[in-house]
């Protein structure tokens, strides 16, 4: 498993560089056969290359990954593939290319194969705008969903994830000469600040619904009244009553400057998960491994599409260990043989109900 990984991490896989992610699709394919048999074939889309592969019979269960990565080329020459002290460390081995390698040992270690497929997704990290449809058409053939994301904190299992959503509102102003006209213009930026406020106020964390500002532009020279601005807001909610008042909200937004005009883009783009989507799966989870904890977290993955479409739905049984899209990223090795066999667990289980 180790050396797999290695394999997997020295394949750098930015999300939206599609020639790297090529490289990285046809590496996953490559480990897939060599450890299942089979032909893993390359579904190209506009986002990179998703990977697919069935063991053939009637479709049980779906391991759901993906081989996107947030870390930018060159990382690895700073952040080298390295084991060391119990840890493996390199830019993606926890989100989530170890769980891809315990997902496929755990699949190996198994004499029957049928009627498992894995699906190994290229655009999870940027919203799966090109995956989803193919995510829920193999979800709702397979009729269960095993996501291997990193664990939750603990080695826990992920029961529920709150809906995400990207806004993006843009301002429309009118420049003018910062000191010899400044009234002529129509400031982008002061009416940015008007909404940034009222954006915020929209959070309703005794619900779980957070609304964050995250990223402002605005302006061309400091002379020069702003005509443009833009504002990008990050959404988490955690039901579908919450999702349409905050899309409702940033629909009625509405200017507070004369003259200035507003666009706004986005939506909650993953539905939140349920908890009662996980309930009867990680009883199981349980019952093969003792003490195994759920928890409900903030961060969405595509399992987010699968369980908001009624499908049974399981996350978090990747990698064992944290700092997911950090520097100090990691993995913990004594776990991977644990989790390795917990997947095959769960799809003896599932075909076998």
């Amino acid at each position: 498993m180790i050396e797999d990984l290695r394999t997997l991490v020295e394949v750098e896989s930015p999300s939206r560089d599609l020639d790297a992610l090529r490289k990285s699709a046809e590496t996953v394919a490559a480990v897939v056969e060599a450890r299942l048999g089979g032909r893993a074939v390359l579904v190209d889309s506009e986002g990179g290359p998703h990977v697919h592969w069935t063991g053939g019979g009637t479709p049980r269960v779906l391991i759901l990954g993906h081989h996107d990565t947030v870390f930018p080329l060159g990382t690895l020459a700073r952040r080298p593939f390295l084991v060391e002290d119990g840890r493996a460390t390199g830019p993606g081995v926890f989100d989530m290319l170890g769980g891809l390698v315990q997902a496929i040992h755990g699949l190996a270690s198994l004499d029957d194969r049928s009627g498992v497929e894995i699906l190994v997704t290229a655009d999870e990290e940027v919203g799966s705008h090109s995956s989803r449809a193919l995510i829920e058409e193999r979800a709702l053939a397979c009729g269960a969903v095993l996501v291997v994301e990193g664990a939750a904190d603990g080695g826990g299992v992920k029961t529920g994830r709150k809906g995400c959503g990207t806004f993006e509102v843009s301002v429309a102003g009118r420049a003018s000469h910062a000191g010899l006209e400044p009234a002529a213009g129509v400031n982008a930026l002061v009416e940015a600040a008007h909404q940034v406020l009222a954006i915020a106020a929209l959070g309703r964390p005794e619900v779980g619904t957070t609304v964050t500002p995250t990223v402002a532009s605005a302006g061309t020279l400091d002379n020069v009244v702003p005509a443009a601005a833009t504002v990008v807001v990050d959404v988490r909610v955690e039901s579908a009553e919450e999702t349409q008042r905050i899309e409702s909200a940033f629909a009625a937004l509405a200017p507070n400057l004369d003259e200035a005009v507003i666009t706004v883009r986005g939506s909650v783009g993953r539905p939140p998960m349920p908890e009662s989507a996980a309930a009867g799966l990680l009883a199981v989870a349980q019952r093969l491994l003792p003490g195994l904890q759920g928890r409900a977290v903030g961060g969405g993955s595509d399992g987010n599409f699968t369980a908001a479409l009624g499908v049974p739905t399981l996350d978090g049984l990747g990698a064992v260990g944290g700092g997911a899209h950090a520097d100090h990223e990691y993995l913990l090795v004594a776990s991977m043989a644990e989790r390795a066999h917990l997947v095959a667990g769960l799809v003896d289980a599932i075909r076998s109900a």
